[in-house]
């Protein structure tokens, strides 16, 4: 008994210790220096975008849909991000407007009314890292998570957006999305 008990627990930091090295939370914008196309934030977030993307539960379901309509304005190193979400089934619809300002060495900061405090942004080759916390609508529990949205850019302009929430360090969604230019 003893003995399976020593092996259960062997496996369980095993576990853990995998988790805490591998996966997603572990990339670093250092990662993706001098991947190509590179992102500007001024270019590739500016104008008509759309989104559609999905939502994924604690457990790996799909837990809603979206479709967003999306613009983004500058003005030198300051940008406005909006975000019109409409959700499949619900028709449940969702705004959020992003202030953005540039710093150096790629650094960027970012607010939102949902948004706890300031995102903190780093743009590294052909990528974009932003990390923030966010209070959820009352409809959907009211939670606050922490956030690390990832932005891949592909050769052909659209945006691969993988994010992860969590709560307590525990991961409790998964959002995978595009972001695509439209033509005005």
């Amino acid at each position: 008994m003893k003995s399976l008990l020593i092996v259960l627990i062997l496996i369980l930091i095993v576990v853990v210790l995998i988790k805490v090295v591998i996966g997603f939370h572990t990339q670093k914008p250092s990662h993706y220096a001098g991947t190509e196309p590179a992102f500007d934030l001024r270019k590739h977030l500016s104008g008509p975008m759309k989104s559609e993307g999905m939502i994924y539960g604690p457990r790996g379901h799909v837990s809603s849909r979206f479709v967003a309509d999306m613009k983004g304005t500058w003005d030198g190193k300051t940008g406005v991000l909006t975000e019109d979400f409409v959700y499949a089934g619900s028709g449940q619809k969702q705004a959020r407007r992003w202030s953005l300002k540039l710093g150096e060495n790629g650094k960027f900061t970012a607010t939102a009314p949902d948004v706890i405090g300031t995102a903190q942004g780093e743009v590294s080759g052909a990528t974009v890292r932003l990390t923030y916390r966010i209070k959820l609508l009352e409809d959907a529990g009211g939670h606050v998570l922490d956030v690390t949205d990832w932005m891949y850019l592909m050769e052909n302009g659209v945006i691969m957006n993988r994010s992860e929430m969590r709560k307590f360090g525990i991961k409790v969604a998964e959002l995978i999305a595009t972001i695509r230019p439209v033509s005005p």
